[in-house]
């Protein structure tokens, strides 16, 4: 490290090889480069700096330099060439060391969000990478028009943000599956909105899902998953907002665990609009519309660039088609999960 002095094994031979090449004028043989090359790898692994080497190298050619012989040229050719190959050296252990940390974040990253590991050695493992799993933790999950790598310069720019703003408190950034994921711990709210913001600015748009608050070292896969089926229900519900949150949506996958169920009640109370002569598709549509429109008709003719007449006429004829007034508060919840329901099973299907 700079302001640490330099073992002597890594400049080994160093004065002597100077001395003989600049007396021969030739240059250093593949052997001796392989040398230096090892040295540099050997100093990097030990965990001193390059610049310090750098400059002990430096050191010990203007103490070996009065008693060399030679031209000045053929000296400094030496020193270029065995600095060279000692920094080659260097960088090349310091590429191996990166890869392997990457390898081991990757694998911790994978058996964090698969749960794949034993819990107290998973645990053990986190630290390492800034997390306590003892506490609670939630993940944000990041979507956007492209597919991202950890290496990607999107990832990186909300990483830099990120850090800039909070410093390794308590976060993991990263990819999965092509998206980005920011794990906080549970009290840390305002890092999983902030990196909500950064990643939609820096996608130019897309979706994040913020999970829940979960306890423990599965806590982390739990939140990640409910991010992801979140993720998932927006796509298909065509759910507005950039950011939606789990807690927020849990009627959804409430209604879907039974399926049977709910496609009963979907038949039940919207299949009579099939036999409409427009079709299905209007007429699910304005409920749709009518419903996410706080049952403002107002707002909804606008929605569906209709006249407030139109609409009105719509809704007639689904109350007279279903039976079920959908301005009628006592009809309206029924119909409406009803709605809910139609977009989860994506019924009809591709009806006209």
């Amino acid at each position: 490290m700079a302001g640490r002095e330099i073992p002597e094994p890594y400049l080994k031979g160093y004065a002597q090889l100077l001395a003989d090449v600049s007396r021969t004028g030739r240059r250093l043989t593949r052997d001796e480069i392989e040398e230096r090359r090892a040295l540099g790898e050997q100093a990097a692994e030990d965990g001193h700096g390059l610049r310090a080497l750098v400059s002990a190298h430096l050191t010990a050619t203007r103490a070996a330099w009065p008693g060399v012989p030679g031209t000045a040229d053929s000296t400094l050719a030496a020193v270029q060439q065995a600095v060279d190959a000692f920094a080659e050296g260097f960088e090349r252990a310091q590429r191996q060391a990166v890869r392997q940390e990457e390898a081991a974040r990757r694998e911790f990253i994978d058996d964090l969000l698969y749960g794949r590991s034993d819990l107290g050695r998973l645990a053990e493992r986190a630290e390492r990478f800034g997390l306590r799993l003892s506490h609670a933790h939630a993940v944000a999950v990041a979507q956007g028009p492209a597919a991202y790598d950890e290496g990607d310069p999107t990832p990186r720019q909300v990483e830099r943000a990120l850090l800039a703003r909070f410093g390794n408190r308590d976060i993991l950034l990263t990819t999965k599956d092509g998206r980005m994921l920011c794990v906080a711990a549970g009290d840390q709210e305002e890092v999983l909105v902030h990196f909500a913001k950064q990643a939609f600015a820096a996608t130019g748009g897309g979706r994040v899902a913020i999970g829940r608050v979960q306890p423990g070292a599965g806590g982390v896969v739990h939140s990640y998953e409910e991010a992801l089926n979140t993720l998932e229900l927006a796509e298909r519900l065509e759910l507005e907002g950039p950011v939606l949150r789990a807690a927020d949506l849990l009627v959804y996958p409430v209604l879907s665990r039974d399926r049977q169920a709910l496609a009963d009640l979907v038949e039940s109370a919207l299949g009579p609009l099939t036999t409409a002569r427009s079709g299905v598709r209007p007429l699910l549509d304005t409920l749709t519309v009518y419903f996410d429109a706080g049952c403002v008709a107002a707002e909804a003719a606008r929605r569906l660039s209709l006249s407030v007449r139109a609409l009105t006429y719509r809704l007639e004829r689904i109350h007279q088609l279903t039976g079920a007034d959908p301005a009628d508060p006592a009809h309206r919840y029924m119909l409406q999960t009803a709605v809910i329901g139609a977009r989860l099973l994506d019924w009809p299907g591709r009806a006209p």
